[in-house]
């Protein structure tokens, strides 16, 4: 009997952690931080810690939602290639319906906090992100054009703005400046995988940037992207959005992105193009942990 109870509670916790893996839960961790983010920078008094935790609630369910149904259409490509093939839905650890399911799920319940506890404006705007990731991208762009990235990029950038409007429950100029910022990420930070996973891509037969146009452009693209990116993380500074502590940050440790980036387009090496990719998402972090400093060393001096 005590086995038998054993028995089942191992299998449970093992059918958990694969419906939690079906949710992403190391690439929603930093979603989940730029919105937080959005939302400490709209406060500039005390904080409304309710708003905090039901938004980044619904926020968070709903970017799962959009990883498990993205999961649920790739399961194809995903079996093809070696970065994937071991994803709970490819093994056959869970079923597509019951994965489904469980998506509309957290769809549903992420709608239904934000809609009833934060404001419309946040549930409108995380509908359309739900929207352009897992239908829009996943369904259509990603396998059509190899810009897909690029505009499937803009569901990915919203976090901080959701973040934002969930506090103050209007658009202002400073998240859609994060929103730039994590939009002009996005093609390197993607790209610089690609080049690394080029052999995978190919196999998969799915139009990015290396297989359509080849290594060299998209490590050159990369590196034009890397300047955009640079400038445009130093707006919230030129705009007064932000201070010094900000500035000093986003410069330094976005010319050393640019840096990298040149490096990886002159000596076109896939080991480069890794090391940029893992240094993107620190860098990301980087950032927006600089502009929550930044905030709030200003408000109490």
């Amino acid at each position: 009997m005590q086995q038998s109870i054993i028995n089942t509670t191992t299998k449970l916790f093992s059918i958990s952690r694969e419906f939690i893996m079906l949710t992403k839960p190391r690439v929603n961790l930093l979603i989940m931080f730029t919105a937080i983010v959005g939302m400490l920078l709209a406060h500039n008094g005390r904080l409304n810690f309710e708003i905090i935790f039901l938004a980044s609630l619904g926020i968070g369910l709903a970017a799962s939602a959009a990883a498990i149904i993205n999961q649920v259409i790739d399961q194809k490509i995903d079996s093809i290639m070696d970065r994937t093939k071991a994803r709970p839905l490819v093994s056959g650890n869970i079923k597509a319906s019951h994965a489904i399911i469980f998506a509309l799920f957290l769809s549903t319940s992420s709608l239904f906090i934000l809609y009833v506890f934060v404001n419309t404006l946040t549930m409108v705007l995380t509908f359309a992100s739900i929207i352009i990731y897992s239908l829009i991208y996943s369904v259509y762009l990603k396998n059509l054009n190899s810009q897909n990235i690029v505009i499937g990029g803009i569901a990915g950038a919203m976090p901080p703005l959701l973040g934002w409007t969930s506090v103050t429950n209007q658009i202002d100029p400073f998240p859609l400046v994060l929103f730039l910022i994590i939009f002009l990420w996005t093609p390197p930070h993607f790209w610089a995988l690609a080049v690394y996973k080029y052999d995978d891509y190919l196999k998969a037969d799915i139009p990015m940037l290396p297989v359509t146009h080849g290594k060299n452009f998209t490590r050159l693209h990369i590196f034009l992207y890397s300047i955009l990116l640079f400038c445009i993380t130093l707006f919230p500074y030129l705009l007064g959005f932000s201070g010094l502590i900000y500035f000093i940050g986003a410069f330094m440790f976005g010319t050393k992105f640019v840096v990298d980036a040149y490096l990886l387009m002159v000596l076109k090496s896939d080991k480069r193009a890794l090391d940029l990719f893992k240094y993107s998402i620190t860098y990301l972090a980087i950032l927006f942990a600089l502009l929550i400093i930044d905030h709030y060393w200003k408000l109490n001096i």
